[in-house]
């Protein structure tokens, strides 16, 4: 466990060495990009091989930052951070092979991704809320040059769709903060520190406050109705930007709730649970509902990307340890099917067929054009679906029989969502890979074929497809992990409602 920092510093290290490579040749930006996140990855996975889980938060660097303020450069983790750092590994690697065509100032693009992965790690390993805010508001800078300078359709628009609500979340976020430090004893801005000082406040400041940290964080995990932002972006990034923005980023602000926002005022979590409940609902049959209309095919996997990510907030609203345990899971399972539909789509049809309207797909039999390409689709559709063998089975499920021991309503309101989810993508899978031939319409000719599947892209979907089957055939393999850490003293103040 002691060297997951080195994957914070390992992939700032990869981006410089990215940028200076890419001066010299793109293969050299890309090898030193795949090494870089691979190397991350098997650091993860080395802590987690020798992780013992447990309901302390185990220290990694804890030093003075800023010591007129209190605040440390503190790195702790435990069995919710440790899931999601190997989820960012695992997602880093595979965008980085789903990248690999990219020619124009290779360097610079990997510059910005793995500065974008450093600063993912350093949020999910962050005990200390400023460096976490710090981690944070760094992670918003790459995603917005990866958006602006290499994505497609409205870039620019969509960039700054995307910096523009980041940034207002974030002043939410910062002003609460400050709001408790300034207010409190805190002498610091340690996540214990905030929760101690929090609790002296008056209840209505508790309120506000809670709602000023939940609602900055929610933005970035595509909160309805703040989710708007999120389609627009994952249409204009790049793939392998899509495929974080989808995959870890948006797992940022689901995490943010639960780590910083939730447990430092449970009393507001207790007050504004019903509405953080119901937008969540909204999110899943909304985004849903409009999934199922969309003729663009990056379109319906961004829609349904907003409505999966509204049972991670479902879970968290429920606060119970089970359906938090649940989102948590769920968070994983979104972050590696959600990377894999965008692969396929931006990537793998997209880049051959020049065209993302199912309209025209609909007329091109990608079936046999595109075998292995329909395949790794159809298997991902059923996973997105909630499929039993797919983690997206266990990971819903948890989540609805926690949130029905808390409200019925809301379990069966949700549960539309997964009968509307169900629509959408056999639809998409109908209309994109199994429509009618119609020569006219087809890019390419017997003589002249579609581009073959590169052993890039092939590696990146296998690896996916074996983390999601992998966990819906063992879930226990992260439960383990997750239920442990549920129960420590801060996470216990959500479930009593009280100071940790």
């Amino acid at each position: 466990m002691n060297l997951l920092p080195y994957t914070i510093y390992f992939s700032f290290a990869g981006a410089v060495l990215s940028l200076v490579a890419g001066m010299r040749s793109a293969a050299t930006a890309r090898a030193v990009a795949l090494l870089t996140t691979v190397a991350c990855w098997g650091l993860t996975l080395y802590a987690a091989c020798g992780f013992t889980p447990s309901s302390e938060m185990l220290t990694l660097v804890d030093v003075l930052w800023i010591p007129q303020l209190g605040i440390r450069y503190h790195l702790a983790a435990d069995g919710i951070s440790l899931t999601l750092v190997v989820l960012t590994g695992l997602a880093a690697t595979a965008g980085v092979l789903f990248s690999w065509n990219i020619e124009e100032r290779t360097g610079e693009f990997f510059a910005f991704y793995l500065a974008l992965i450093g600063s993912v790690y350093g949020v999910f390993l962050s005990a200390d809320a400023f460096l976490f805010f710090t981690f944070y508001e760094i992670a918003i800078v790459p995603k917005y040059f990866l958006i602006a300078n290499w994505g497609s359709t409205s870039r620019e628009y969509g960039a700054m769709k995307l910096a523009l609500y980041s940034f207002a979340g974030s002043a939410l976020v910062l002003a609460g903060l400050l709001w408790i430090y300034a207010s409190g004893p805190a002498e610091g801005f340690g996540l214990g520190q905030l929760a101690q000082a929090a609790v002296t406040m008056g209840h209505r400041e508790q309120l506000a406050i809670f709602a000023l940290i939940f609602t900055g964080f929610a933005v970035l995990a595509g909160m309805f109705p703040f989710h708007t932002w999120a389609p627009t972006g994952h249409v204009a990034a790049p793939t392998g930007a899509s495929m974080l923005l989808a995959g870890v980023v948006m797992k940022l602000g689901a995490y943010g709730c639960l780590r910083v926002a939730m447990p430092l005022i449970p009393a507001g979590l207790d007050f504004w649970q019903p509405v953080i409940a119901w937008l969540a609902v909204a999110g899943i049959i909304y985004a849903g509902l409009v999934a199922l209309v969309q003729d663009n095919f990056k379109f319906v996997i961004g829609y349904s990307s907003v409505s999966h990510m509204g049972f991670v907030l479902l879970g968290l609203a429920a606060a119970n340890p089970l359906a938090v345990a649940g989102a948590v899971l769920q968070m994983f399972s979104h972050g590696v099917i959600a990377g894999l539909l965008f692969a396929v789509v931006g990537r793998m049809v997209y880049e051959r067929t020049h065209t993302r309207q199912l309209e025209v797909l609909r007329k091109m039999p990608l079936h046999r054009l595109m075998p292995f390409t329909a395949v790794v689709f159809v298997l991902a559709g059923l996973a997105s679906m909630g499929m039993p063998g797919f983690s997206g089975f266990p990971a819903e499920l948890t989540i609805l029989i926690g949130t029905w021991q808390v409200s019925k309503v809301w379990a069966l309101a949700a549960a539309v969502g997964v009968l509307i989810a169900a629509a959408f993508t056999l639809r998409v899978i109908q209309v994109s890979f199994f429509g009618q031939a119609n020569s006219a319409a087809l890019p390419s000719t017997p003589d002249h074929p579609l581009a073959p599947v590169t052993w890039p892209e092939r590696t990146g979907a296998i690896l996916l497809l074996a983390a999601t089957l992998l966990i819906g055939l063992k879930p226990d393999l992260l439960h383990n992990w997750i239920g442990p850490s549920l129960q420590s003293p801060l996470m216990q103040a959500i479930w009593s409602g009280g100071a940790p």
